[in-house]
């Protein structure tokens, strides 16, 4: 399918009649930058024949802004190796009409969390055409479960998992709890909270759990956070008390995981009730491990799609994922990423052989080298029809629960 407008053969439908999109973007956490890029993409993929299409950004202060003041938000956010020349379509790619009402359409308005603010998404204006918000939202502040919480107050349909499931897949220990209780396979780890690691002496009580549980070596992370932000490699007793000082400065708590010697691979899931699995991806890193420099800045890194693996083991690793995503209540869309040891590198000789979950990511990163539309594409869904898809399964959600099915929209 062509993803140029003029060369559609399907009848021109009025901007009355389309339906109103928002895709939001950027906000408050690490993973700001990352958010404006997979907004791009977002963007661009949206048919505009079928949309009517406004985009929202929140600036790294909490800042709320639309129509040009979100397009030099994405033109400023960019990353360094993707040297984007167009960010968004010419002409009217992107309406100036704000399905946020009309306090945001000309200025500013901040995210104080007052009555306002939420009254504003509650679409009380004289556009009674049903809008879908898309949040391209990375790491708290939005794909955390709270932006959602505020679109389910404002009674708005929104693309993705609903605030459980987001809150639960935000923070890796709550995850890797209930990953436990569904009998999912994972890899060991550690917790703490930030309070309970105030001293030295503390540390290093933490440390001996962590290296008597599994040994070196270990990562630590943040637990709420993506893109590998504040992630350590820990190989030896002299790195640990750093590490878990650079992973607290991002969150409260502190997660620390065996070291896996696996290979990485990772599924797109699609949809609510009976989600869809892509075939498998294989993450190949360019450095010691997949960190945020490898993912996006150094262009070292590279991927197999599909994943050279055998059939039997693509089909028992998407039905993991599928009960992971079920798990966690998961909506929409997800990345559910996986480590795999078929048994041919294990020097430390402590993997357990076969699949290990190591988590879900919500709102997957959609920037030109992200796996999860990838993965569409080489299982022969195109972008294109992937946010289509999103959006009907968004609507199909908000009908459902609001009691609206079969009425008219």
């Amino acid at each position: 399918m062509s993803n140029d407008p003029a060369e559609s053969n399907e009848p021109t439908v009025s901007r009355e009649t389309k339906r109103r999109v928002v895709v939001l973007f950027g906000g408050r956490s690490a993973e700001h930058e990352v958010s404006c890029t997979s907004a791009v993409w977002v963007l661009q993929s949206l048919d505009q024949t079928k949309y009517d299409v406004t985009a929202i950004g929140i600036t790294g202060d909490g800042t709320w802004v639309v129509s040009d003041s979100a397009r030099a938000l994405l033109q400023q956010a960019q990353l360094p190796s993707y040297k984007i020349s167009r960010v968004l379509a010419e002409g009217d790619a992107v309406s100036q009409h704000s399905v946020l009402g009309a306090a945001v359409q000309t200025g500013a308005v901040p995210v104080d969390g007052s009555a306002g603010a939420i009254r504003s998404l509650a679409l009380h204006d004289s556009d009674t055409r049903l809008a879908v918000v898309i949040p391209v939202l990375h790491g708290p502040y939005g794909e955390d479960g709270t932006v959602q919480g505020m679109l389910e107050l404002a009674g708005v349909p929104y693309v993705g998992s609903g605030v459980l499931a987001s809150a639960i897949a935000m923070d890796k220990v709550v995850a890797k709890t209930l990953f436990r209780a569904a009998g999912l396979p994972q890899a060991d780890y550690c917790s703490a909270a930030g309070w309970e690691l105030e001293t030295a002496a503390a540390i290093e009580v933490f440390e001996l759990k962590c290296a008597s549980g599994f040994g070196y070596p270990m990562f630590v992370k943040p637990a709420n956070l993506g893109s590998s932000v504040g992630v350590s490699k820990v190989t030896s007793h002299h790195e640990f008390a750093q590490a878990v000082q650079v992973a607290l400065s991002f969150d409260d708590w502190v997660i620390v995981e065996q070291g896996i010697d696996g290979r990485e691979i990772e599924f797109a899931v699609l949809g609510n009730e009976h989600p869809m699995v892509s075939v498998a991806g294989e993450i190949l890193p360019g450095h010691d491990f997949y960190d945020y420099n490898d993912k996006y800045l150094s262009n070292a890194s590279s991927t197999k799609i599909p994943a050279d693996l055998p059939p039997d083991v693509v089909t028992e690793g998407q039905k993991l994922a599928t009960q992971a995503y079920a798990a966690l209540r998961c909506e929409g869309l997800s990345r559910v990423d996986f480590f795999y040891d078929d048994g041919s590198v294990r020097p430390n000789g402590r993997t357990p052989r076969g699949w290990l979950i190591n988590e879900i990511n919500t709102i997957p990163g959609c920037t030109p080298i992200s796996m999860y539309p990838k993965l569409w594409e080489a299982s022969g869904v195109a972008g294109r029809e992937v946010l289509d898809r999103l959006i009907d399964l968004a609507v199909a959600r908000h009908d459902r629960r609001s009691g609206r099915v079969g009425r008219s929209r």
